[in-house]
C-alpha cells in the first residue's frame, strides 16, 4: 500500500502528505504541501529536507489518510461555537468562532486519546477564549490508518457529545452594591465600581445601577431587594467580605438570599468569595483583591455564570487544584496556571 521510492524517481509523483520544513530562528511549517506533483527543480530542496526517499500511497479500502482522519475526529469532536481549519501538516486545529466560554468533556477526551494513533489536545476546560481562538488540535501519529479506528472515535463523541464547545456568554442586566462607610460617605473613592463594569462589559454585559452603601445589614440587604425588584439578573456585592467586625456584606447576602452555596473558596486571590441564589439570581460577595489584581475568583466563576451555568460547591471545592496564583512580576492571565483543573 506505501511504496518508498528514491526521490530522483519521484518527479510527476503526488505528494499525499505535507513536507515540513524547521530552520531554527527563521521558518517552521509547510514546506510542500499534499498533492504537490514533485518537479525536478524541487529535488535539491527535498534532499536538504532530508528527503531522500519519498512514500507513494495506494491507499485501499478500509483506510484513512490523516488530513482525512483528522477532519473526521475534528468534525465529530466539535459542538457549538467550534469552527476547523483546513489541514495543514496532518492536523485540524478548533477554533471558537465568538467569545465564551470553553467547555471539555474531560471524560470523553481521555477515551479519544485511549485509541491507539489518535491525538486530541484541548485548552483547559472553563476559561473565557475570545473568537478566533484556537482550543483544540487533532490528528493521527501515521499518514494513514485504519477506519474502524475513526469510526471508534466518532462513537465516543456521539457518546459524549460534545467533546469541545464553546457556550456563548448571555448579555444580562447586573446590579452592583458597593458596600463600605468609608466610600458612603466621601472619605475615599471608590475603585471598585469602575472595575467590575469594565469586566462585565468585556463579556458583554452591562451593570444598569450601582448603589452606595454603608457598612450596614438592613441597608446592604434593602439595596439588594431593590436591585432584585428592578429586574437584576446577577448581583454583585463588592467589599466588606472579611471577618472584621465591621464588614457586614456576608451577613447581609445571608439574611436576603434563598440559598447560599459558599462563602469561602480555595483559591488565592479571592479566598473571601460568596455565592449564593435568590431563585435563580445569583448573588455574589466579592473581596477587595478583585479590585486590584488582574486575576482573581471572580475570572474563574463569574464567566461560567454568565455561559449560563448553575455553580455548584463542588465546582468551587475542585478550584483548590490550580487555585493557587503563584504572582508572577508580569501576570499573564489567562496563559498560565491559575484556575486550570
Amino acid at each position: 500500500m506505501v511504496k518508498n521510492i528514491p526521490v530522483q524517481e519521484a518527479v510527476g509523483k503526488v505528494l499525499f502528505h505535507d513536507i515540513t520544513r524547521i530552520a531554527p530562528g527563521e521558518f517552521e511549517g509547510r514546506s510542500f504541501k499534499k498533492g504537490h506533483i514533485i518537479r525536478q527543480e524541487d529535488v535539491p530542496m527535498l534532499m536538504n529536507l532530508g528527503k531522500n526517499n519519498i512514500y507513494i500511497l495506494d491507499l485501499k479500502e478500509g483506510y484513512v489518510h490523516e488530513d482525512d482522519a483528522a477532519f473526521r475526529i475534528a468534525k465529530a469532536a466539535s459542538g457549538r461555537g467550534i469552527g476547523l481549519t483546513e489541514a495543514v501538516e496532518g492536523k485540524v486545529k478548533l477554533v471558537a468562532t465568538g467569545s465564551g466560554l470553553l467547555k471539555v468533556n474531560t471524560a470523553g477526551l481521555h477515551a479519544i486519546n485511549s485509541i491507539e494513533q489518535i491525538v486530541l489536545a484541548t485548552l483547559h476546560s472553563n476559561q473565557q477564549v475570545t473568537a478566533d481562538a484556537p482550543v483544540a488540535g487533532t490528528r493521527i501519529i501515521p499518514l494513514f490508518t485504519d477506519t474502524a479506528r475513526i469510526l471508534a472515535v466518532e462513537k465516543i463523541c456521539r457518546d459524549c457529545y460534545p467533546i469541545v464547545e464553546v457556550m456563548p456568554f448571555e448579555s444580562i442586566r447586573v446590579g452592583l452594591v458597593t458596600t463600605g462607610s468609608e466610600i458612603f460617605h466621601g472619605r475615599i473613592e471608590d475603585k471598585f465600581g469602575p472595575v467590575v463594569c469594565s469586566k462585565f462589559a468585556a463579556m458583554g454585559s452591562e451593570v444598569f445601577r450601582q448603589i452606595i452603601v454603608p457598612d450596614d445589614v438592613s441597608v446592604i440587604m434593602e439595596a439588594i431587594h431593590e436591585l432584585l425588584e428592578q429586574g437584576a439578573e446577577m448581583i454583585v456585592a463588592s467589599g466588606g467580605m472579611s471577618v472584621d467586625p465591621d464588614d457586614r456584606t456576608p451577613s447581609a447576602i445571608r439574611e436576603a438570599c434563598g440559598e447560599v452555596i459558599t462563602y469561602g473558596s480555595p483559591t488565592f486571590p479571592g479566598s473571601m468569595f460568596m455565592l449564593s441564589y435568590a431563585g435563580t439570581t445569583p448573588i455574589i460577595g466579592l473581596p477587595g483583591c478583585a479590585m486590584y489584581r488582574k486575576a482573581t475568583i471572580f475570572d474563574l466563576l463569574v464567566p461560567r455564570l454568565l455561559a449560563g451555568e448553575r455553580v455548584s460547591r463542588a465546582d468551587i471545592v475542585s478550584l483548590g487544584h490550580g487555585g493557587f496564583c503563584a504572582g508572577c512580576s508580569e501576570c499573564r492571565y489567562p496563559n498560565c496556571s491559575f484556575g486550570k483543573i
